[in-house]
């Protein structure tokens, strides 16, 4: 049996850096609240019944309003939704919700989450199954609805920048 053995965080998080992602805005409104985060921690789970992961930090106590409005939107950014990632990472700390939402082109599809109409792909959640581990919350959602954006190159990041194919 192996001993539980700590890897450093920072070695970990530079391991990671060379680990290519797809970069999101994930989105909910719950009570007139909306709030968005630029993510890469997000994935497929299951394809019958459709589902996706997302990760959001769990250390910023406005994060909680995902598991409060039981509801999400995974939203793909493509190459050139540059300032959108920039402005809903938090990076622009001046900038309000209201400010960053105004920057894009949102609609409703199922759920009532703020989904970008121009995302390479858009995926309206009912959340199933929240959980904190570690550092982040697990968002797991069932896909109630789908749209599409202009089909285009998508923005990843890797190596702590933004790239893309």
């Amino acid at each position: 049996m192996l001993d539980r053995l700590l890897v450093d965080a920072s070695l970990y998080r530079d391991a990671m850096s060379r680990y290519a992602g797809h970069v999101q805005i994930v989105t909910t409104v719950h009570e007139g609240e909306k709030r968005g985060v630029t993510i890469t921690a997000a994935c497929s789970v299951s394809d019958n019944p459709a589902m996706v992961l997302a990760c959001v930090n769990a250390s910023n106590p406005k994060n909680a309003v995902f598991e409060k409005s039981g509801r999400f939107a995974l939203n793909t950014l493509a190459a050139d939704q540059i300032d959108l990632a920039n402005a809903f990472s938090g990076r622009n700390p001046a900038l309000t919700s209201e400010e960053r939402f105004a920057m894009g082109n949102w609609q409703e599809l199922v759920t009532g989450a703020p989904v970008l109409k121009d995302a390479l792909a858009a995926f309206d959640c009912r959340l199933v199954e929240f959980k904190v581990m570690a550092t982040h919350m697990v968002l797991i959602g069932e896909v109630l609805g789908v749209s599409f954006g202009e089909h285009k190159p998508a923005l990843l990041y890797m190596d702590r920048g933004y790239r893309t194919l």
